[in-house]
């Protein structure tokens, strides 16, 4: 099985793949003449709550609908992701990473914009939005089967099993084994039942009950985890430039990529590393930020797709690029061969040696516990879309067992898992979002108009 997911996930992240998402990614940033970058301070405001009404149609505010969105992609994929890069392909992987977090940017402004611009009604009657919605109301029901696609593979690739892998990793890692408890099959069920209890509370909520949640749960997690590297770059302050110029001049030093020695030297492996892990970690034009904020209350489009492109920014240059410099800063990407969480907690605990793993302990917790709450929201969107929304709860068992199943499965299978149905999800929203690009563009041109 580990074997065959392992292909799977390398044949799915192919070049084909590679050029649909970053190359599209930078058709739409040239196409839209930079205006990610343009129109940040704009977003930030829309963010802040200056433009929202709530009589606008929708379901949660902006802030809430970003906050659902990055509780889902700041997760496991900032600590675990970046740890994976760098003990792979090294510092240079991280500056991929970067990459694909810039062109995120543009992809994210765009889906999002769409999912607002091509909302549909489920068969509830409620207006929903997200990639399967803007396919068939965009393009036409001639194109359902491309958002059929992305609805069957979106039910997979949000499942929590990396997170749930991870955090059961981290606890074993960090709390049971140092202090004498014998870690193995009655640990890792126990485990899995205060994460499944703790998360049916909150999922049976619905999106409310998701959003308020993640909107006080995400902001509390960056801060924390903000303070926490900003400890490890001043006790290691004298090494820190060399390994921030390292992160560029390894990017394109591929004979340091570690791994398979049939990639070692081979410059595009390192390319591709650090595009995989910026994708399972920001998650633009795979298609699942789109449908948080398809259910944001506004009727201006560009404002949600503008809110949706601080993701990246926040996820990805910031909170992995902390992440990175932890793990470089302290030498364990070196001196250690820990994967995964155990090696960020070794950067916390070469630092702060008696609590340093316990306050990263925290941060992997919270992380983890609120990425389960939107991955969910996410999986019944995608089975409400295939069945109908009285049947969507069913889901929610579905996604309940696969949080039992990945605290018994290896890490490099999971991870492999979503890695690869991922890139099968980003083949409908990429390919839809380059055809309805323009509309976009004529849509900020009446936004740009309204508001100068």
């Amino acid at each position: 099985m580990e074997q065959f997911f392992e292909k799977f996930s390398s044949y799915a992240w192919g070049l084909p793949l590679v050029i649909l998402l970053i190359g599209g990614g930078l058709y739409l940033l040239v196409l839209s003449k930079f205006l990610p970058f343009r129109y940040i301070g704009h977003a930030i405001q829309v963010l802040r709550g200056k433009y929202d009404d709530p009589d606008d149609p929708g379901q949660i505010s902006h802030f809430k609908a970003l906050s659902t969105a990055l509780s889902s992609t700041i997760g496991m994929g900032n600590i675990a992701g970046v740890a994976v890069a760098i003990s792979i392909g090294g510092p240079g992987a991280m500056f991929w990473m970067w990459v694909s977090a810039v062109v995120g940017m543009s992809t994210k402004f765009f889906t999002s914009t769409l999912a607002i611009m091509f909302r549909g009604k489920d068969s509830a009657g409620v207006l929903q939005g997200g990639p399967m919605y803007f396919i068939v109301e965009g393009l036409g029901k001639s194109w359902k089967p491309l958002a059929i696609m992305f609805s069957f593979f979106g039910m997979i690739g949000v499942l929590p099993v990396v997170n749930v892998n991870q955090l059961t990793q981290a606890i074993n890692d960090i709390v049971l084994i140092p202090n004498g408890v014998a870690v193995g099959f009655k640990t890792n069920v126990v485990i899995a039942f205060i994460l499944v209890i703790s998360t049916s509370i909150v999922i049976i909520g619905g999106l409310k009950s998701i959003s308020s949640v993640a909107s006080k749960m995400v902001p509390t997690m960056v801060i924390l985890y903000f303070i926490l590297v900003l400890i490890i770059l001043i006790a290691n302050y004298e090494v820190v430039p060399k390994y921030f110029l390292m992160i560029f001049t390894d990017a394109f030093a591929a004979d340091n990529f570690k791994g398979d020695p049939f990639l070692g030297g081979l410059f595009g492996a390192l390319v591709l590393l650090g595009i995989r892990r910026g994708a399972f970690s920001n998650e633009a034009g795979i298609g699942t930020a789109p449908m948080a904020h398809g259910a944001a209350k506004t009727d201006e489009p560009v404002r949600e797709g503008l809110v949706a492109m601080l993701g990246p920014a926040i996820d990805t240059l910031v909170v992995c690029s902390l992440t990175a410099l932890a793990i470089l800063v302290t030498g364990v990407w070196e001196t250690t061969s820990n994967n995964g969480v155990s090696l960020t907690a070794s950067a916390f605990e070469a630092t702060m040696p008696v609590y340093g793993k316990y306050l990263l302990m925290v941060c992997v917790l919270i992380f983890s516990v609120s990425s389960l709450f939107s991955y969910s929201y996410y999986g019944t969107k995608c089975l409400s879309f295939l069945i109908g929304d009285d049947k969507k709860h069913y889901f929610n068992y579905f996604y309940i067992l696969s949080i039992i199943i990945a605290v018994m499965t290896p890490f490099s299978m999971m991870l492999n898992l979503i890695d690869g149905v991922f890139a099968l999800m980003a083949i409908p929203t990429m390919v839809s979002t380059l055809i309805l690009a323009p509309k976009v563009i004529v849509e900020f041109k009446k936004y740009k108009a309204k508001i100068n």
